[in-house]
């Protein structure tokens, strides 16, 4: 855990440090709209190259779209983040590189000064199947799918907003909701082979996210803190960060979920730039190991 928490603060140190210089924003009642789909390029070519090296594409598109409402002291605020990304090498074929959809949705009232009571939701799940290219004969066994699994995370709590690009939420009684469906593989290392998870019969045994053999759904309770931050670097240099934690008061709350990503946007023109995106996870109900994910690449974006 001491190594999550010290690449947390290595990654977000520098922009929160900029925290005291954010402008307050004029807020305008009624409906507030935007966002940005991307498309992300990669490629390498080579032909009588001595050194040596493989052609390879790769291409990822993404959404981030905001939607928010303001009326009186009541407010509303929405974001939709979805990517998806492949590759391609003559060796391995074409594999998933990203994949992700996740809504969050957070209703707030005025309490007093940057203060709101609040009830949010986040969703989150993948569009396609996913599976374990460290195994032989991987490409039957998906080990995770749409809504396989698929996470719905929700409560009631306190909202500190300066702007819409400098809030943060806490919520001491949030539930967890981990689904799965019964289709999915997990890769058992005494057998040597893939399991579909719902036909184990050692309930002790090859857990899935968390979920027991044979069910396929897991609930939890606990403490949610989530923080968002966008700010400009440099001139047509902007980094966004989405940080959220959990602990689960009914088993291991010293075991804090973490999801980090950090998107930064150096702008060439209005439709070119060079993004780069990296985002970290711990969550030791699906791998007792820190994630980390890591796009950059030539965008192309288009506003709407």
């Amino acid at each position: 855990m001491k190594k999550v928490l010290f690449t947390l603060f290595i990654l977000t140190g520098v922009s929160f440090s900029y925290a005291q210089e954010a402008a307050e924003e004029k807020q305008k009642e009624g409906w507030t709209k935007k966002g940005t789909f991307t498309f992300l390029l990669n490629q390498s070519a080579f032909k009588n190259w001595v050194a040596g090296g493989q052609n390879n594409v790769s291409g990822t598109v993404g959404v981030n779209y905001d939607f928010n409402y303001l009326k009186g002291d009541w407010s509303w605020d929405n974001k939709v983040i979805a990517s998806y990304g492949l590759t391609n090498t003559k060796d391995l074929g074409t594999r998933k590189t990203d994949d992700r959809f996740e809504l969050n949705s957070l209703v707030g009232r005025k309490a007093f000064d940057n203060w709101n009571y609040s009830f949010f939701l986040n969703f989150k799940t993948q569009f396609t199947d996913g599976y374990d290219y460290d195994n032989d004969e991987d490409s039957d066994f998906p080990t995770s799918g749409l809504f396989n699994p698929a996470y719905l995370t929700f409560g009631p709590g306190m909202e500190w907003k300066k702007s819409d690009n400098l809030k943060f939420n806490l919520s001491p009684a949030t539930s967890k909701m981990t689904f799965i469906k019964d289709d999915l593989y997990i890769y058992d290392s005494d057998l040597g082979s893939f399991v579909q998870h719902s036909g184990i019969d050692n309930v002790n045994a090859l857990q899935a996210y968390g979920i027991d053999p044979g069910d396929t759904f897991r609930y939890e309770l606990g403490f949610y803190a989530s923080g968002y931050y966008k700010f400009n670097i440099m001139e047509n240099v902007s980094m966004e960060n989405i940080l959220s934690l959990y602990s689960n008061y009914l088993e291991d709350p010293q075991n804090v979920d973490l999801d980090y990503t950090m998107n930064i946007v150096m702008k060439i023109n209005k439709y070119l730039s060079t993004n780069l995106t990296v985002q970290t996870v711990y969550d030791d109900n699906a791998v007792s190991a820190l994630q980390l994910r890591e796009v950059f690449g030539l965008g192309v974006n288009l506003g709407f």
